[in-house]
């Protein structure tokens, strides 16, 4: 059987028009081979469409269900051919985005995903909250579709792009005694204890923190590893020690703490849009990106 699509365009033709005259007129071509076509079908089928008489054309039983499967089968096809340009355009489809902690806080993310919503509905956005270098496997591997993260070490297979440079701040009890000078040297954190990351979590800001006190001679007192950010931003908030975050947590405005400028101009942190090398990004992934980068070009 090989029943082609201008088969079922033919056989509704005839179908609605029931004259093979009018129908041959609507789908601008000449009658003889249109009576072939249908001859055709009828023949691939095994039944009659149509019962002909010199004076009319009727449907048969076959005939009627077989119109109420094409014009289903059209329908489908153009759905599926709408569909497809629509994934094309990067205007449907799921795209699955690996965030930091922080990235719900950073005004250009969320920014750009409100934009994009706005612009999108059809899209399935999938976030998934995991640490940066927790991504670089699920980026590898194809898992996840764009990754925000802070600055690390990739592998070759993964390229970036910078999206924005947030200045460290030192977070501390409202009540401590730094806290109402508003700017400090990272120095004078050095006697105090530290609400840090637990080094096993695996997150860029351990090691992008203790690099830049390691710079000025300072050896935090560890006294509380936790995983998350907000965790941290929690026992400060209880007094149990001071800590250094990047500025966009401060959206969290917990009354209890005090956000205090840095003095060190190397006090700051990267966020990157990571994505895999090789083959051409998704549109889905583009429309992303260029939302994020303008988000952040235009503050």
């Amino acid at each position: 059987m090989n029943i082609e699509l201008r088969h079922l365009r033919y056989f509704i033709a005839v179908a609605e028009e029931l004259h093979f005259g009018r129908a041959a007129q609507r789908l601008a071509i000449s009658q003889p081979p249109l009576s072939q076509q249908i001859q055709s079908l009828e023949q691939q089928i095994g039944a009659r469409l149509f019962a002909r008489t010199n004076r009319s054309v009727q449907l048969t039983p076959a005939g009627k269900q077989f119109l109420q499967d094409a014009r289903q089968i059209m329908q489908d096809v153009a759905a599926a051919a709408a569909r497809a340009a629509r994934l094309h355009r990067g205007e449907e489809g799921a795209l699955r985005i690996g965030f930091t902690s922080s990235a719900p806080f950073i005004t250009t993310v969320s920014d750009a995903l409100f934009t994009f919503r706005q612009r999108y509905p059809d899209v399935h956005i999938q976030m998934q909250e995991i640490n940066t270098r927790q991504q670089l496997a699920p980026l590898n591997e194809g898992r996840l579709d764009l990754g925000v993260m802070r600055n690390t070490p990739l592998p070759e297979t993964l390229s970036h792009q910078l999206m924005l440079r947030e200045p460290l701040y030192a977070v501390v009890h409202h009540a401590h005694r730094l806290a109402q000078r508003g700017t400090i040297s990272v120095s004078e954190l050095a006697s105090e204890p530290f609400v840090f990351f637990d080094p096993q979590v695996g997150t860029a800001l351990y090691s992008e923190i203790l690099a830049l006190l390691e710079r000025y001679a300072v050896r935090p007192d560890i006294a509380q590893e936790v995983g998350e950010a907000m965790t941290i931003l929690g026992l400060v908030a209880t007094g149990l020690g001071v800590s250094i975050l990047p500025a966009s947590f401060r959206r969290a405005r917990l009354e209890q703490l005090s956000w205090l400028a840095l003095e060190e101009e190397d006090a700051w942190s990267e966020v990157w849009l990571v994505w895999k090398k090789g083959g051409e990004l998704s549109a889905l992934t583009q429309h992303m990106l260029a939302l994020m980068l303008r988000t952040n070009s235009e503050k």
